[in-house]
């Protein structure tokens, strides 16, 4: 077991209230994987505190030299790869393969960040008199706050942090209470590379009342959020009272559409590893298949078959494909997910039942499960699951299957498997979606590209990843300098 504090000024430190909360192994839970602070407000306060003095002296330091610290992140990273892969997989879940491609996309976009320091700036405009000179200037936010999930513990909080840094920004950074180890072991890698004291503060605690101390606090100039649409809308209502910088990412239901022509080896192959992989645990995941119906008969036999096959264990054993829900409240929700679908007239096809033999009967362990005879207006085909549970839903042609993709509250990712050309296009430019793939797998992305939802998915103001980031994190300013005087 693990002991943690939180990472204030640069300090390791207690909650003031000395309470204290522990997480388990979702495979295993007699084991206790780490021990946290069960922080409050007053911790909470201290981050910002804490903030506020390193902010100034952390901006005024050059982008190279800001980015020379993120390089050097992402070399120790690497070099503590094989460890803090296994603490990943012991404290969220995930097969130690998915766990190892985590860790290792938190050290790409630390040194891709790095590499992009020496391109962070302004620009020169032609004015339209002589001797003058207007050009812009990118001024960081000052002092800004990142929520992270608990279902991507070092990449998501990597590529949120890694922008902030780079652009000058001191930061409070609040994990989910279910898998924080990842952001701690973060803040000790960064401080390993040099960062300042209190240009980076972590505080793990209950969202409610830390969340909402750094929300409402007026030095907190910006505020990026992933997580369920309820609470980034709360979020988002009480950063707007003060007319403060928001970004938010809140899930989808995603689709992938399989069109008469396409190889269906393929799709099932992209549907499985999209839908199953990562537990579904995944905002990008892909919750509902829509199939032609020319197609449907074949396309799932296909698909219950590769869900029979799909190996089920904990996620450190060699050759398992899927680990357990993260924890027994996220296995009780996707098991009721599946009744409500029934209930609704659904087909179990496979799956659906919580595995309890042997050494399952310690974890929080769950068979993949298919689910057809599904129509666009039931709940289990227009509400996110966040588990391994994918529905077919038949369609006449692509553009009933277009319509039906389109016709929830959410946009964020979205796959196609065709080897129509013109129908890839057509796809491409009229889903409604931030994400598109075109006989790729609805999940995984890359760093070095613009990532965001539309819709209920997003506050669609800001682009997370790539070049794009920079903007959320920065302010512009514009300067008039005449000397002709």
């Amino acid at each position: 077991m693990r002991t943690y504090q939180n990472f204030i000024g640069g300090e390791w430190v207690a909650a003031r209230s000395g309470a204290r909360s522990q997480t388990r192994n979702p495979a295993d839970q007699r084991e206790v994987v780490a021990d946290y602070p069960a922080s409050g407000v007053d911790d909470a306060l201290a981050a910002v505190a804490a903030a506020e003095l390193a902010a100034p002296g952390w901006a005024d330091a050059t982008a190279v030299a800001r980015g020379r610290v993120l390089s050097k992140a992402s070399q120790l990273l690497e070099a503590r790869k094989a460890e803090l892969a296994e603490l990943l997989t012991r404290e969220e879940g995930k097969t130690l393969a998915e766990s190892t491609g985590e860790v290792q996309r938190a050290a790409d976009i630390f040194r891709f960040y790095g590499g992009l320091s020496y391109t962070i700036g302004g620009r020169t405009i032609p004015h339209d008199l002589p001797g003058n000179l207007l050009y812009t200037t990118r001024r960081p936010v000052g002092i800004v706050a990142l929520i992270t999930p608990w279902n991507f513990p070092v990449a998501i909080p990597a590529w949120k942090l890694a922008p902030a840094l780079v652009t000058g920004n001191a930061v409070v950074l609040k994990p989910a209470g279910v898998s924080p180890a990842l952001s701690l072991e973060l803040a000790r890698v960064l401080a390993e590379a040099g960062l300042p004291k209190g240009v980076l503060n972590v505080v793990v605690g209950e969202g409610r009342a830390v969340g909402g101390a750094i929300v409402t606090h007026k030095s907190v100039g910006a505020l990026s959020f992933t997580g369920s649409f309820g609470v980034g809308h709360a979020i988002y209502q009480q950063l707007a009272q003060r007319m403060a910088r928001a970004q938010m990412e809140m899930g989808g239901k995603n689709p992938t559409i399989v069109l008469a022509d396409a190889d269906l080896d393929l799709a099932v192959n992209l549907v499985a590893r999209a839908g199953f992989g990562l537990t579904g645990q995944a905002c990008t995941a892909t919750s509902r298949v829509i199939v032609d119906q020319s197609v449907l008969a074949a396309f799932t036999e296909k698909l219950v078959a590769k869900a029979k096959a799909w190996k089920v264990g904990n996620g450190l054993t060699a050759g398992i494909d899927m680990g357990p829900a993260v924890s027994e409240s996220q296995l009780n929700g996707n098991l009721e997910w599946v009744k409500t679908a029934v209930k609704d007239g659904a087909q179990l096809l496979c799956g659906g039942n919580r595995i309890t033999t042997g050494d399952f009967a310690h974890g929080w362990f769950m068979e993949p499960t298919v689910i057809g005879s599904v129509t666009p207006s039931m709940r289990i085909a227009c509400e996110e699951v966040f588990g391994p549970v994918v529905v077919i839903i038949p369609a006449g042609n692509f553009d009933e299957a277009l319509r039906i993709a389109n016709g929830v509250d959410v946009g964020l990712s979205a796959s196609l498997v065709t080897r129509d050309f013109k129908n890839a296009l057509r796809y491409a430019e009229k889903i409604e979606a931030g994400v598109v793939k075109v006989n790729q797998i609805s999940t995984g992305l890359a760093l070095q590209a613009p990532f965001g939802g539309v819709k209920q998915s997003s506050t669609d103001s800001f682009k997370e990843q790539g070049v794009e980031a920079l903007d959320f994190y920065t302010r512009t300013k514009t300067v008039y300098l005449d000397y002709s005087v």
